[in-house]
């Protein structure tokens, strides 16, 4: 009779995220992730068909919970709004700063990374487009969310910020 694991899916990326941020990305395996799940490997590969899937995976569904939960804020008004993004932006790359600033994962993710800001830098840029009071909404609110990415990689503190952002969107 097969052996019945449940929440395996879960358990990978739980585990493959503990691995990352203890171990580093080079000494993350699907291997030492099995392992310590108590699967067999191939079990792994029944749910992700490679390491990088099941990294993506986590950060995916991570950046999707924090992005659910910015479109349930309140963000009418623009001081709130912006704070939030960035705060969460903030939460977010603190959370995968293992993964982010490993020199291993960052060789081999480099070739998806430009298509992975695009959609990210929409994403929050649907959320500034409603505070937006010129005639280039659209093209302001892409500026916005890429100066909130940059700055929030540069590690500038929101005060200073602000009162750019806040001229960009009138």
């Amino acid at each position: 009779m097969p052996k019945i694991i449940e929440n395996v899916r879960e358990q990978l990326l739980a585990v493959a995220k503990k691995q990352i941020g203890e171990r580093g990305y080079a000494n993350t395996t699907i291997r030492s992730v099995a392992g310590e799940c108590g699967l067999a490997v191939g079990t792994v590969y029944n749910y992700f068909k490679s390491k990088d899937m099941l990294i993506a995976s986590f950060v995916v569904e991570d950046w999707n919970r924090y992005l659910s939960e910015l479109r349930k804020s309140d963000l009418a008004d623009p001081r709130t709004a912006l704070r939030t993004i960035y705060d969460t932006l903030i939460c977010f790359s603190e959370q995968h700063n293992p993964l982010f600033s490993d020199p291993d994962a960052a060789k081999v993710f480099s070739a998806v990374f430009t298509e992975r800001h695009k959609t990210l830098r929409s994403q929050i840029s649907e959320l500034i487009l409603p505070l937006c009071g010129n005639d280039d909404a659209g093209f302001t609110a892409e500026f916005v969310a890429e100066s909130l990415l940059s700055w929030t990689v540069a590690g500038k503190d929101f005060d200073s910020i602000f009162n750019i952002l806040i001229k960009i969107l009138k």
